[in-house]
């Protein structure tokens, strides 16, 4: 009984249609991991970067005396960039993904 329904599942990956929105669906859950994958790294990155410099400056240097350095001034500007960043890399993947299964894909299905 298993054997059947597992031909059936490959039978229907067979189907024109159904290739298309697997596809499709596959390059859209694509998209969406590389975004998480890299507004998480610029963010980690900021994140590390801040608190080298505010280590640095709680220990302050022979010119300035210790300070305290604001999380804000490093965090909301590292938000924005990664917000950008991440949109630019999951639209190209995404973009690259759709167009080439636009032009793989047989024109009935389309």
């Amino acid at each position: 009984m298993q054997a059947v329904s597992v031909r059936r599942a490959i039978a229907a990956l067979r189907d024109p249609s159904r290739t298309v929105r697997l596809a499709t669906a596959l390059w859209l859950v694509w998209g969406v991991i590389v975004w998480n994958v890299v507004f998480d790294q610029v963010i980690v990155s900021a994140g590390r970067r801040y608190v080298v410099a505010a280590e640095v400056a709680v220990k302050g240097t022979a010119t300035t005396p210790p300070h305290f350095e604001d999380m804000d001034q490093w965090m909301r500007p590292a938000v924005t960039r990664a917000l950008w960043e991440a949109s630019a890399a999951a639209a190209a993947i995404v973009a690259i993904g759709l167009s080439a299964i636009h032009f793989r894909a047989p024109r009935s299905v389309l």
